[in-house]
């Protein structure tokens, strides 16, 4: 049998793992799915229509899976689908997806929500990111992968922050922020890339110096997108694969990157 403490509040549709911990006071609500050995610890809300995966932990007064701040919200059947090995601290708030887009709210695996996080309605998070206390993070957010966003930040509707990028504390980001740089500033401006990030993750100096060479070309040459793009793919992808994150940063960006 699940680990559920009496004071605990079980929706009957809610499906929860045996190995799974719910904590005295916990609210699970309908069509709610939790994954082998996640623990909610006290005081956690799953509102309703939410899949978490395995071995996440939730800490007091999260709120999960509650409908979206959006006015055009009308009821409509959304999700939220978590991954596994996830910290949600106390007072996250992750909020389901709308119609008007996919009707789902994603966060990958192996995310650091610090305390008070929001993650509002049709994000996208992937994996290995931490989000540090206070930041919000609006609708229809895309945030990749290994990045950092620092605490008392806000990113704008719409935006991406890709991957292996680092966003400083109390920023406003209004643009998409491109693989690999470091940004901060309100609004935002580029500072260089992550290159501590890179060195914790033991990448070698000829890669750091292939993405600096990238960094250059796109930030600092003042030659146009597709004068930086003819750069990238002709002389800096031949000897450096992670630069196709940069190309993509530059193509797939719809507002726009922050400089």
């Amino acid at each position: 049998m699940s680990q559920i403490h009496p004071t605990a509040l079980i929706s009957p549709s809610a499906m929860i793992d045996d190995t799974a911990v719910i904590g005295p006071y916990c609210i699970v609500g309908d069509e709610v799915t939790i994954g082998a050995h996640t623990t909610l610890y006290r005081h956690v809300v799953v509102t309703k229509l939410t899949k978490i995966g395995k071995h996440n932990q939730f800490y007091q007064f999260a709120s999960i899976g509650e409908d979206p701040q959006d006015l055009k919200y009308a009821g409509e059947r959304t999700w939220l689908e978590i991954g596994d090995h996830n910290t949600i601290r106390e007072a996250c708030s992750l909020h389901r997806g709308t119609a008007q887009d996919e009707g789902i709210t994603k966060i990958g695996s192996h995310n650091l929500l610090m305390v008070n996080t929001h993650i509002a309605h049709d994000c996208s998070i992937g994996d290995h990111n931490v989000i540090a206390n206070n930041a919000g993070i609006a609708g229809h957010v895309t945030i990749g992968n290994h990045t950092i966003i620092g605490g008392n930040s806000g990113v704008h509707q719409f935006c991406r922050v890709d991957d292996y990028s680092l966003v400083g504390g109390a920023s406003l980001i209004l643009k998409d922020v491109a693989a690999f740089t470091m940004v901060s500033g309100n609004p935002a401006h580029a500072h260089g890339l992550n290159i501590e990030g890179m060195r914790r993750k033991d990448w070698s100096p000829q890669t750091i110096d292939v993405l600096r060479q990238a960094y250059m070309a796109i930030f600092r040459s003042g030659l146009t997108t597709a004068q930086a793009l003819a750069i990238l793919r002709e002389e800096l992808l031949p000897k450096e694969p992670k630069i196709e994150l940069l190309i993509n940063s530059l193509q797939h960006s719809e507002r726009g990157v922050v400089r």
